[in-house]
């Protein structure tokens, strides 16, 4: 998350889980959107640096950070139907 400090990347990460639980029709608690958002972001970075999508500011790290919060939800629902 570029340019939006430490305080900031708690708050996208929070909102971030928040947006990805509502698309993906879950109900999460706060810590857990926290999560979700955080290592969310982390993914959506991933995958946006190797699509060569350069994100910047606010606006920019939530979409990459909800779109990875997505891909995360979605990653782990498929582990939890084998179990």
């Amino acid at each position: 998350m570029h340019g939006v400090g430490f305080i900031g990347a708690i708050i996208i990460g929070i909102f971030a889980g928040w947006l990805a639980e509502q698309i993906m029709g879950r109900n999460h608690g706060l810590l857990t959107n926290l999560i979700v958002g955080l290592v969310g972001a982390l993914v959506g970075a991933f995958l946006a640096s190797m699509l060569g999508f350069h994100f910047f500011g606010w606006i920019g790290s939530l979409i990459v950070s909800t779109i990875g919060a997505v891909v995360l939800l979605f990653i782990l629902s498929l582990f939890k139907r084998q179990v």
